[in-house]
């Protein structure tokens, strides 16, 4: 469970980076929790490549993190704006 949510932010940060496809399928699998059966039925192809698609984005989303830190730098950002609510418009801002 807390992969998937891991994979859950990275993708919100890393979304555009994807085709069209890859979207759909991390969304179908991870957002509306759609089995590889289900989705192969819905695309009308395997339940393997859908599953090597998947399993593409996660190891670019690791990779994106890896090299870029978006969700990192997020997630600092969120706690600052947590402890210090006088900068939160500030920040806001500039984001």
């Amino acid at each position: 469970m807390e992969d998937k949510l891991h994979y859950i932010e990275l993708f919100d940060c890393y979304e555009p980076l994807f085709t069209e496809k890859q979207k759909e399928y991390f969304k179908d699998y991870y957002y509306e929790d759609l089995s590889l059966s289900e989705m192969s039925e819905n695309y009308q192809i395997s339940r393997n490549a859908i599953f090597k698609q998947i399993k593409e984005v996660c190891q670019k989303l690791k990779q994106y993190e890896e090299k870029l830190e978006l969700l990192k730098k997020k997630k600092e950002i969120m706690k600052i704006v947590k402890e210090n609510p006088e900068i939160k418009e500030k920040i806001e801002r500039i984001l």
